[in-house]
C-alpha cells in the first residue's frame, strides 16, 4: 500500500504541475498526421502510458531508448482498419548486439480508398479518382550507457503523396530512460519525436493555365507554390512503477504527459496486470484534458506463448473509444526469438 500511495503522490504531483501550463489550440497545422498515430495494442491499451515502460519493439514509436531493454530479436506487425475508411500498417525488427546495443528498423504505412474528385461545377464527381498515403522508413539505435540508463534514436525519412502531389522530409526522434531501484524500480523517462523538416506539396496539380496577351491566346503554365508545414513534434515524459511485483504476479501503473506543438497538452494514464508474463490485462485513458478531444478508455489484453525454448510468439489486443467517430480494434502479431 505504501508504495501505491507514494506513486499516486508522483502522479498527482505531476499532473498539478501539468495543468499549470497554457497553450494555444493549432489543431491541423502539421503535416503528415500518421506521425501521431499510436503504435502497438499493448501500449494503447495502457491508454498511451508507455514512454516509461517502454521495453520491447514498438518503443521505436513511443521512446527509442527503450529498445535497448531487447536481449534478443523482435519482429512486429500490427494492420489497424481506423475510423472514416482509413487504414494503418506497422512493422518492425530490432536485434541486440552483444556489447554495442540494439538497432532497429520500421516501416509506417497510411492509406486510404479512392475518393471521388468533386469540384465546384461537378459536386457529385468528375468521374475521376485521387488518394492519398504516407510512408515512413527509419532505423533506430539504442543503448544502456549505465546499469539503469539507456539512450536511443529515430532517423527517419517521410513520403507523402496525395494524388499528382507528393512531399519529403527527414525526421529524429531521441529518447532517455531512468531506472531507479525504489518502488519496485521506478521509471522515468522522455522522448522527444518528429524533429525535422518542413513538408511541402508540389507536383501538376498546383500547376494552373493563365490566358494572356492580345485576345488572351497565349497560355502560360504557372506554379503555386504551397505552404511549408511543420512536423508534429511531441515531447513526452512519463513515470511508472511495478507497484505489485510477485513470483506470479505484477501490476504496473503508469502516466505519461504529453506536449505537442499542434494541440493542447494532455495525459495518458493506464496499468497493466500480468500473470506469470504469459496472460496480460490492461487498461487506461487516453488523451486526458486534451480541449475537443475524441479519445478516452482503452482496454486490452496481451497472450506471450513460448513455441519452443527460443521462440516465443506475442498475440495482443487493443479496444479504444473514440466518441462520436467509431471504436477502434488494435490487433499485433510479434515475434521474439
Amino acid at each position: 500500500m505504501k508504495k501505491i500511495n507514494s506513486l499516486l503522490i508522483i502522479i498527482l504531483t505531476l499532473v498539478f504541475a501539468f495543468n499549470g501550463f497554457a497553450q494555444t489550440n493549432k489543431t491541423g497545422t502539421t503535416a503528415t498526421q500518421v506521425l501521431k498515430l499510436n503504435v502497438g495494442p499493448r501500449a494503447i491499451g495502457m491508454g498511451g502510458a508507455f514512454t516509461s515502460i517502454a521495453d520491447d519493439i514498438t518503443s521505436v514509436y513511443w521512446n527509442p531508448s527503450g529498445t535497448a531493454n531487447i536481449v534478443s530479436n523482435e519482429a512486429f506487425f500490427n494492420h489497424t482498419a481506423l475510423y472514416s475508411d482509413i487504414n494503418h500498417d506497422f512493422a518492425a525488427y530490432a536485434t541486440s548486439l552483444s556489447g554495442l546495443g540494439t538497432i532497429g528498423a520500421f516501416v509506417s504505412v497510411l492509406s486510404m480508398d479512392d475518393m471521388q474528385v468533386r469540384t465546384i461545377e461537378n459536386p457529385e464527381g468528375t468521374g475521376e479518382f485521387f488518394n492519398y498515403n504516407t510512408l515512413v522508413l527509419g532505423v533506430n539505435f539504442s543503448k544502456y550507457l549505465t546499469t539503469n540508463f539507456s539512450i536511443g534514436f529515430n532517423v527517419k525519412y517521410i513520403s507523402e503523396n496525395l494524388w499528382h502531389m507528393s512531399s519529403e522530409g527527414f525526421a529524429i526522434d531521441i529518447g532517455t530512460l531512468y531506472k531507479i531501484p525504489v518502488l519496485n524500480e521506478l521509471r522515468i523517462a522522455s522522448s522527444v519525436s518528429n524533429f525535422g523538416t518542413k513538408m511541402q506539396l508540389t507536383g501538376r496539380d498546383a500547376t494552373v493555365i493563365y490566358p494572356s496577351g492580345a485576345g488572351e491566346e497565349n497560355l502560360i503554365n504557372s506554379n503555386i507554390e504551397l505552404d511549408k508545414f511543420d512536423l508534429p513534434l511531441i515531447f513526452r515524459f512519463g513515470i511508472s512503477a511495478d507497484v505489485i511485483k510477485e513470483a506470479t504476479t505484477r501490476l504496473t501503473i503508469g502516466v505519461d504527459a504529453i506536449h505537442p506543438n499542434d494541440n493542447t497538452e494532455y495525459l495518458n494514464a493506464g496499468t497493466e496486470f500480468s500473470w506469470n508474463e504469459i496472460v496480460f490485462l490492461r487498461a487506461g485513458y487516453n488523451s486526458l484534458f486534451e480541449t475537443d478531444s475524441e479519445k478516452g478508455l482503452t482496454l486490452g489484453f496481451g497472450l506471450n506463448y513460448r513455441i519452443m525454448d527460443m521462440l516465443k510468439a506475442k498475440i495482443d489486443y487493443a479496444y479504444q473509444d473514440f466518441g462520436r467517430l467509431k471504436s477502434v480494434h488494435y490487433f499485433s502479431v510479434g515475434v521474439t526469438f
